[in-house]
Protein backbone atom coordinates (compact mmCIF):
# COMPACT_ATOMS: atom_id res chain seq x y z
CA UNK A 1 0.00 0.00 0.00
CA UNK A 2 1.08 3.30 -1.02
CA UNK A 3 1.57 6.20 1.95
CA UNK A 4 0.69 9.57 1.29
CA UNK A 5 1.82 12.56 3.80
CA UNK A 6 0.84 16.31 3.73
CA UNK A 7 3.64 18.22 3.82
CA UNK A 8 4.49 21.30 4.46
CA UNK A 9 7.09 24.78 3.27
CA UNK A 10 7.86 27.13 5.22
CA UNK A 11 9.45 30.24 3.69
CA UNK A 12 10.15 33.59 5.14
CA UNK A 13 6.77 35.24 3.39
CA UNK A 14 4.38 31.96 4.15
CA UNK A 15 3.86 28.46 4.43
CA UNK A 16 3.06 26.40 1.29
CA UNK A 17 1.34 23.39 1.39
CA UNK A 18 1.37 19.37 -0.66
CA UNK A 19 1.61 15.79 -0.20
CA UNK A 20 4.27 13.78 -0.56
CA UNK A 21 3.45 10.17 -1.70
CA UNK A 22 5.51 7.37 -1.54
CA UNK A 23 5.39 3.30 -2.77
CA UNK A 24 5.38 1.52 0.36
CA UNK A 25 8.90 -0.41 1.17
CA UNK A 26 10.66 1.96 -1.01
CA UNK A 27 14.30 2.73 -0.84
CA UNK A 28 16.07 5.62 -2.34
CA UNK A 29 14.75 6.89 -5.64
CA UNK A 30 13.55 9.06 -7.88
CA UNK A 31 11.37 11.67 -6.59
CA UNK A 32 9.15 13.83 -8.73
CA UNK A 33 7.70 17.34 -8.34
CA UNK A 34 4.59 17.92 -10.30
CA UNK A 35 3.66 21.71 -10.88
CA UNK A 36 -0.08 22.52 -11.68
CA UNK A 37 -1.41 24.81 -14.45
CA UNK A 38 -2.30 28.64 -14.09
CA UNK A 39 -4.99 30.32 -12.29
CA UNK A 40 -6.71 28.74 -8.95
CA UNK A 41 -5.52 24.95 -10.13
CA UNK A 42 -4.87 23.09 -7.03
CA UNK A 43 -2.52 20.03 -6.45
CA UNK A 44 -4.57 17.33 -7.94
CA UNK A 45 -5.92 19.47 -11.14
CA UNK A 46 -8.99 21.02 -10.08
CA UNK A 47 -10.36 24.35 -9.47
CA UNK A 48 -13.43 25.64 -8.27
CA UNK A 49 -16.68 23.92 -10.03
CA UNK A 50 -14.52 21.87 -12.03
CA UNK A 51 -12.76 18.40 -10.94
CA UNK A 52 -11.42 16.42 -13.03
CA UNK A 53 -8.76 15.12 -10.76
CA UNK A 54 -5.74 14.66 -13.82
CA UNK A 55 -3.03 15.61 -11.50
CA UNK A 56 -3.52 13.27 -8.30
CA UNK A 57 -4.10 10.58 -11.29
CA UNK A 58 -0.87 11.58 -13.03
CA UNK A 59 1.09 11.08 -9.28
CA UNK A 60 -1.23 8.18 -8.36
CA UNK A 61 0.01 6.10 -11.63
CA UNK A 62 4.13 7.53 -11.08
CA UNK A 63 3.67 6.70 -7.39
CA UNK A 64 2.24 2.84 -8.66
CA UNK A 65 5.48 2.61 -10.86
CA UNK A 66 7.39 2.95 -7.58
CA UNK A 67 8.64 6.93 -8.02
CA UNK A 68 8.27 9.17 -4.82
CA UNK A 69 5.95 12.16 -6.01
CA UNK A 70 5.11 15.67 -4.72
CA UNK A 71 2.04 17.24 -5.90
CA UNK A 72 1.72 21.06 -4.50
CA UNK A 73 -0.87 23.73 -4.07
CA UNK A 74 0.59 27.14 -4.98
CA UNK A 75 0.98 30.13 -3.45
CA UNK A 76 -2.85 32.14 -2.88
CA UNK A 77 -4.15 28.41 -3.54
CA UNK A 78 -6.07 25.53 -1.40
CA UNK A 79 -4.00 24.65 0.78
CA UNK A 80 -1.32 27.48 0.40
CA UNK A 81 -4.50 30.48 0.37
CA UNK A 82 -2.90 32.17 3.15
CA UNK A 83 0.48 32.52 1.99
CA UNK A 84 -0.94 34.14 -1.37
CA UNK A 85 0.38 37.55 -1.51
CA UNK A 86 -1.13 41.14 -2.73
CA UNK A 87 -2.39 40.40 -6.66
CA UNK A 88 -0.17 43.49 -7.54
CA UNK A 89 2.73 42.08 -6.04
CA UNK A 90 2.81 38.73 -7.47
CA UNK A 91 5.07 37.40 -10.43
CA UNK A 92 5.95 34.50 -12.40
CA UNK A 93 9.20 34.66 -10.86
CA UNK A 94 7.47 33.92 -7.21
CA UNK A 95 6.34 30.40 -8.90
CA UNK A 96 9.64 29.85 -9.95
CA UNK A 97 11.32 30.68 -6.62
CA UNK A 98 8.48 28.36 -4.57
CA UNK A 99 8.92 25.88 -7.18
CA UNK A 100 12.90 25.98 -6.62
CA UNK A 101 12.35 25.83 -2.63
CA UNK A 102 10.38 22.64 -3.44
CA UNK A 103 13.22 21.30 -5.68
CA UNK A 104 15.03 21.71 -2.29
CA UNK A 105 12.67 20.49 0.63
CA UNK A 106 12.41 17.29 -2.16
CA UNK A 107 15.84 16.29 -2.17
CA UNK A 108 16.21 16.53 1.74
CA UNK A 109 13.75 13.81 2.33
CA UNK A 110 14.57 10.50 3.55
CA UNK A 111 14.35 7.57 0.37
CA UNK A 112 15.00 10.45 -2.50
CA UNK A 113 17.51 9.60 -4.59
CA UNK A 114 17.22 12.58 -7.57
CA UNK A 115 14.59 14.57 -8.43
CA UNK A 116 12.68 15.46 -11.52
CA UNK A 117 10.25 18.12 -12.57
CA UNK A 118 6.44 17.79 -14.48
CA UNK A 119 5.09 21.11 -15.38
CA UNK A 120 1.50 20.99 -16.67
CA UNK A 121 0.24 23.65 -19.05
CA UNK A 122 1.57 27.38 -17.85
CA UNK A 123 3.52 24.69 -14.97
CA UNK A 124 5.09 23.69 -17.88
CA UNK A 125 6.82 27.42 -18.37
CA UNK A 126 7.34 27.83 -14.63
CA UNK A 127 8.95 24.30 -14.32
CA UNK A 128 11.45 25.07 -17.18
CA UNK A 129 12.64 28.22 -16.06
CA UNK A 130 13.12 26.32 -12.34
CA UNK A 131 15.43 24.16 -14.11
CA UNK A 132 17.76 26.70 -15.10
CA UNK A 133 18.60 27.39 -12.04
CA UNK A 134 18.40 24.06 -10.32
CA UNK A 135 19.80 20.78 -11.15
CA UNK A 136 17.43 17.84 -12.12
CA UNK A 137 17.79 14.92 -13.00
CA UNK A 138 14.45 15.65 -16.07
CA UNK A 139 12.35 17.79 -16.94
CA UNK A 140 8.90 16.76 -18.21
CA UNK A 141 6.35 19.40 -20.11
CA UNK A 142 3.12 18.46 -20.46
CA UNK A 143 0.28 20.58 -22.31
CA UNK A 144 3.03 23.37 -21.94
CA UNK A 145 2.85 26.56 -24.84
CA UNK A 146 5.57 26.80 -26.97
CA UNK A 147 4.75 30.41 -28.17
CA UNK A 148 4.78 33.56 -25.75
CA UNK A 149 1.55 33.82 -23.99
CA UNK A 150 0.94 36.85 -25.98
CA UNK A 151 0.70 34.79 -29.09
CA UNK A 152 -1.66 31.84 -27.48
CA UNK A 153 -4.16 34.47 -25.58
CA UNK A 154 -4.38 36.28 -29.48
CA UNK A 155 -5.34 32.75 -30.59
CA UNK A 156 -7.71 31.75 -27.53
CA UNK A 157 -9.74 34.82 -27.42
CA UNK A 158 -9.96 35.95 -31.08
CA UNK A 159 -12.75 33.51 -31.81
CA UNK A 160 -14.73 35.27 -28.81
CA UNK A 161 -14.65 38.10 -30.13
CA UNK A 162 -16.27 41.37 -32.46
CA UNK A 163 -13.60 42.97 -34.81
CA UNK A 164 -13.86 45.48 -32.35
CA UNK A 165 -13.72 43.67 -29.26
CA UNK A 166 -10.39 42.20 -30.44
CA UNK A 167 -9.19 45.57 -31.62
CA UNK A 168 -9.34 46.58 -27.99
CA UNK A 169 -7.82 43.52 -26.41
CA UNK A 170 -4.91 43.00 -29.13
CA UNK A 171 -4.21 46.64 -28.08
CA UNK A 172 -4.39 45.62 -24.54
CA UNK A 173 -1.86 43.05 -24.96
CA UNK A 174 0.64 44.84 -26.64
CA UNK A 175 0.57 47.56 -24.39
CA UNK A 176 1.60 44.63 -21.60
CA UNK A 177 4.02 43.09 -23.55
CA UNK A 178 5.86 46.38 -24.15
CA UNK A 179 6.20 46.54 -20.56
CA UNK A 180 3.31 49.45 -19.93
CA UNK A 181 0.29 49.69 -17.64
CA UNK A 182 -3.34 49.83 -18.79
CA UNK A 183 -5.25 52.16 -16.34
CA UNK A 184 -9.03 52.76 -18.28
CA UNK A 185 -9.80 48.82 -18.31
CA UNK A 186 -13.08 48.06 -19.55
CA UNK A 187 -15.25 46.33 -17.08
CA UNK A 188 -15.71 43.42 -19.50
CA UNK A 189 -12.49 42.77 -19.79
CA UNK A 190 -11.69 42.80 -15.87
CA UNK A 191 -11.42 39.56 -15.31
CA UNK A 192 -8.21 38.99 -17.25
CA UNK A 193 -6.67 42.22 -17.71
CA UNK A 194 -7.48 44.43 -14.23
CA UNK A 195 -4.82 46.46 -12.85
CA UNK A 196 -3.76 44.08 -9.93
CA UNK A 197 -3.04 41.60 -12.21
CA UNK A 198 -1.28 43.14 -14.99
CA UNK A 199 2.03 43.03 -12.95
CA UNK A 200 1.96 39.50 -13.39
CA UNK A 201 0.56 38.96 -17.30
CA UNK A 202 4.02 41.48 -17.56
CA UNK A 203 6.37 38.87 -16.30
CA UNK A 204 4.64 35.96 -17.72
CA UNK A 205 4.68 37.43 -21.07
CA UNK A 206 8.07 38.49 -20.92
CA UNK A 207 9.06 34.75 -21.21
CA UNK A 208 9.20 32.75 -24.55
CA UNK A 209 8.84 28.98 -23.51
CA UNK A 210 10.93 28.01 -26.58
CA UNK A 211 13.92 29.89 -25.95
CA UNK A 212 13.73 29.43 -22.62
CA UNK A 213 14.01 25.60 -23.02
CA UNK A 214 17.09 25.80 -25.41
CA UNK A 215 18.96 26.89 -21.88
CA UNK A 216 18.20 23.35 -20.37
CA UNK A 217 21.04 21.23 -20.25
CA UNK A 218 19.01 18.43 -18.08
CA UNK A 219 16.90 15.64 -20.14
CA UNK A 220 13.75 17.15 -21.52
CA UNK A 221 10.46 14.64 -22.58
CA UNK A 222 7.55 17.05 -24.20
CA UNK A 223 4.28 15.39 -24.19
CA UNK A 224 1.30 16.92 -26.24
CA UNK A 225 -2.26 15.61 -26.84
CA UNK A 226 -3.74 15.92 -29.69
CA UNK A 227 -7.58 16.61 -28.66
CA UNK A 228 -5.90 19.55 -26.73
CA UNK A 229 -8.33 22.63 -27.10
CA UNK A 230 -6.01 25.03 -25.16
CA UNK A 231 -2.37 24.08 -26.10
CA UNK A 232 -1.81 22.73 -30.12
CA UNK A 233 0.15 20.35 -31.89
CA UNK A 234 2.24 23.25 -33.35
CA UNK A 235 3.24 24.30 -29.46
CA UNK A 236 4.94 21.08 -28.63
CA UNK A 237 6.76 21.02 -31.83
CA UNK A 238 8.02 24.62 -31.73
CA UNK A 239 9.27 23.68 -28.20
CA UNK A 240 10.78 20.60 -29.47
CA UNK A 241 12.67 22.56 -32.37
CA UNK A 242 14.11 24.65 -29.98
CA UNK A 243 15.81 22.20 -27.83
CA UNK A 244 17.45 19.35 -29.80
CA UNK A 245 17.66 16.69 -26.94
CA UNK A 246 14.51 16.80 -25.89
CA UNK A 247 12.13 13.73 -26.72
CA UNK A 248 8.44 14.76 -28.67
CA UNK A 249 5.64 12.75 -27.99
CA UNK A 250 2.03 13.23 -29.57
CA UNK A 251 -0.78 11.24 -27.55
CA UNK A 252 -3.80 10.92 -30.23
CA UNK A 253 -6.47 10.60 -28.00
CA UNK A 254 -5.41 12.85 -25.00
CA UNK A 255 -6.80 16.63 -23.98
CA UNK A 256 -5.76 19.46 -22.26
CA UNK A 257 -6.33 17.73 -18.88
CA UNK A 258 -4.48 14.63 -19.37
CA UNK A 259 -7.56 12.09 -19.91
CA UNK A 260 -8.52 10.00 -22.58
CA UNK A 261 -11.63 11.16 -24.90
CA UNK A 262 -13.17 10.90 -28.56
CA UNK A 263 -12.48 13.16 -31.07
CA UNK A 264 -15.71 15.58 -29.77
CA UNK A 265 -15.67 18.87 -28.82
CA UNK A 266 -18.76 18.06 -25.97
CA UNK A 267 -16.95 15.34 -24.99
CA UNK A 268 -13.77 16.50 -24.68
CA UNK A 269 -14.94 19.91 -22.62
CA UNK A 270 -17.31 17.03 -20.27
CA UNK A 271 -14.19 15.20 -18.99
CA UNK A 272 -12.77 18.59 -17.31
CA UNK A 273 -15.35 17.73 -14.52
CA UNK A 274 -15.26 13.94 -14.51
CA UNK A 275 -12.85 12.52 -12.43
CA UNK A 276 -13.80 9.10 -12.79
CA UNK A 277 -12.53 9.42 -16.26
CA UNK A 278 -8.98 7.38 -16.67
CA UNK A 279 -6.04 9.61 -17.85
CA UNK A 280 -5.02 8.43 -21.16
CA UNK A 281 -3.16 5.35 -21.62
CA UNK A 282 -0.33 6.15 -22.94
CA UNK A 283 0.83 9.28 -20.94
CA UNK A 284 2.35 7.08 -18.14
CA UNK A 285 3.82 4.30 -20.28
CA UNK A 286 6.00 7.19 -21.85
CA UNK A 287 6.80 8.69 -18.15
CA UNK A 288 7.88 5.28 -16.83
CA UNK A 289 10.06 4.84 -19.85
CA UNK A 290 12.20 8.65 -20.02
CA UNK A 291 12.84 8.78 -16.42
CA UNK A 292 16.31 7.89 -15.66
CA UNK A 293 17.39 5.14 -13.26
CA UNK A 294 17.41 6.32 -9.68
CA UNK A 295 21.72 6.65 -8.71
Amino acid sequence: MAVGEDVSLRLADGTLYGVLERPAGHAAGLAVLIHPGSGPTDRDGNQPGMQNDSLKLLAAGLRDHGLITLRIDKRGIAASQAAGLDESKLRIETYIADTIAWLDFLRRQPGVGQAALIGHSEGALIATLAAQHVAVAALVLIAGAGRPMGAVLRDQLAPHLTPDWQTRVFAILATLEAGGTVVDVPPELWSLFRPSLQPYLRSQLSYDPAKELARITAPVEIIQGRLDLQVTVGDAERLAAAQPKATLNLIDDMNHVLKSVPDDRGANLASYNDPSLPLALRLMSLLTGFFPEPR
